[in-house]
């Protein structure tokens, strides 16, 4: 089984027939060797991670989704000078890179981005990983222009690349359910391929662990990989565990299992093959050995040193701080593997 799965997934020839059967299937160590295998062939031993800061601009917030710990929590929202100081600070660390998102109100229009985008690269050298969809969809509509035009402004005053989050599940009957008033899935859709388009890379995520079954998963990951067939221009898959502290989905979902986030993981990098062959542990969702074990699980990339990330932390993530690049380093090491530093855009430092 292993030796006919491994090489249908890198013709790839693999069904969603085959991912279904592989995850119900009872043998799930066989699963995570033939992802490590295939992770061996496709990527080799390296563990990619990134220097970078995540800066949550507001956690003022007017989509409502029911995951979400981090609306109103504080109920801040910061001024461009507090963003310039905090990237200051990220690049004495040696940060490449910032992820930059948030909450999403009415007057966060294009001017209010492009101000924000253009400040921060006259000031910063830096990669601005920045944005999400459903931030693109909404700032589109407060400024009354389409989402192409709306990335192409970005685009022009320095948005480097654009996240994958607002995924959440491609399916819209999940999302009626988790996620109602966000972006749905075919627009999520049409504004990455803009983005794509318009030659800004992007990531892919999914997140997993709430309502949904694993056909939704697998229907999630078939179209990222349509998506990618078309464009190539994700950079790598995020699959992030669904956390339940502090939100209304909490109290209806235990979250994934500790077998399901290995799972995931695995059959991430089989559906996928080589056609995004870089699969990332969110090691801020998972903890530290989680994230060993998951990269032997077909992963091949440990996401960045974050800094905060206080999305996760609102929902009870207890990993969410700051992971210096030593200990990431050691992290890697201590599963005999090879630290690679890497760029947003996966060039090799």
């Amino acid at each position: 089984m292993i030796e006919e799965i491994y090489n249908k997934s890198l013709d790839n020839a693999i069904t969603k027939e085959d991912a279904i059967e592989l995850v119900r299937s009872a043998n799930q160590f066989e699963l995570f060797d033939t992802a490590d295998k295939l992770r061996q062939t496709i990527v080799g031993d390296k563990v990619t991670y990134v220097v970078n800061k995540a800066i949550d601009i507001t956690d003022n917030c007017m989509i409502g989704c029911k995951f979400c710990s981090f609306r109103n929590f504080e109920n801040y929202k910061m001024t461009n000078e507090e963003i310039s100081e905090s990237i200051v600070q990220a690049k004495t660390v040696g940060a490449t890179e910032i992820c930059l998102f948030g909450g999403i109100t009415r007057d966060m229009d294009i001017d209010y981005y492009c101000n924000l985008i253009e400040n921060i690269k006259n000031q910063h050298e830096i990669c601005l990983h920045a944005l999400s969809p459903a931030e693109i969809y909404q700032t589109a509509k407060n400024s009354n222009i389409t989402t192409f035009e709306a990335l192409s402004r970005l685009k022009d005053v320095g948005m480097d690349t654009m996240t994958g989050a607002s995924a959440e599940i491609l399916v819209d009957s999940i999302r009626k359910q988790i996620c109602p008033n966000k972006v749905s899935t075919a627009d999520w859709a049409k504004i990455v391929k803009e983005a794509h388009e318009l030659g800004i890379p992007t990531t892919s995520t999914i997140m997993y662990g709430s309502i949904e079954t694993w056909e939704d998963r697998i229907e999630h990951m078939f179209l990222l990989k349509e998506i990618q067939e078309e464009t190539h221009g994700f950079t790598e898959f995020v699959p992030m565990t669904f956390l339940g502290e502090n939100n209304e989905l909490g109290k209806i979902s235990n979250g994934a299992t500790g077998i399901e986030d290995l799972k995931i993981h695995a059959i991430s990098r089989i559906i996928f093959g080589d056609v995004i062959p870089n699969i990332q542990v969110s090691w801020v969702k998972l903890g530290l050995r989680m994230t060993q074990v998951a990269l032997t699980c077909g992963a091949n990339d440990i996401g960045g040193t974050m800094i905060e990330d206080k999305i996760s932390t609102a929902a009870g993530g207890g990993y969410g701080g700051y992971l210096p690049v030593e200990k990431i380093k050691q992290l890697i090491k201590d599963i005999g593997r090879i630290p690679q530093e890497r760029t947003t855009k996966y060039e090799m430092l």
